[in-house]
């Protein structure tokens, strides 16, 4: 089952276009969620990134992640909340460990991110998550999470 943006993911998440970058959940369990993007070739980071070989930041690929792993939290938020009243909050980036870039993500490409949770321990939420291009891992990284302020 796919589950859309904007209606599905922009009501979990407090990300917005241009700063968006998951367009569709493919699958969503209550440790993996994967997720798919479709890089659009009109994007103005690749007028500067590089002109005349236009390729996808590192950063804004692990941006990715953290947001497939962001609307993870919120899912299984939502759930603890129906069951018992828990508060919610905004998922913000704590720790960044072991980014490892093994390919390219060009202009046109669809991407395909997964986050799956390893641990959590109190407010704090310990994740790995992963991208591919073509089938293939373009990234690789560990990552953390914490509850900040009110839910949005």
């Amino acid at each position: 089952m796919e589950f859309h943006h904007p209606d599905f993911v922009t009501s979990r998440i407090p990300h917005r276009p241009p700063f968006l970058w998951l367009d569709a959940v493919l699958s969503l369990t209550d440790t993996e969620i994967v997720a798919k993007k479709e890089i659009s070739a009109d994007l103005d980071l690749f007028l500067g990134h590089y002109p005349d070989y236009p390729i996808m930041p590192g950063v804004l690929l692990c941006e990715a992640v953290f947001q497939a792993g962001a609307l993870l939290i919120a899912e299984n938020l939502n759930k603890a909340k129906e069951t018992a009243g828990v508060p919610a909050g905004v998922p913000v980036l704590t720790r960044i460990l072991g980014a490892k870039f093994k390919r390219e993500v060009r202009p046109g490409d669809i991407i395909t991110i997964t986050a799956a949770l390893s641990e959590k321990v109190g407010p704090a939420w310990f994740m790995k998550g992963s991208l591919k291009v073509g089938g293939k891992v373009a990234l690789k990284v560990e990552f953390a999470c914490t509850l900040k302020g009110e839910k949005v």
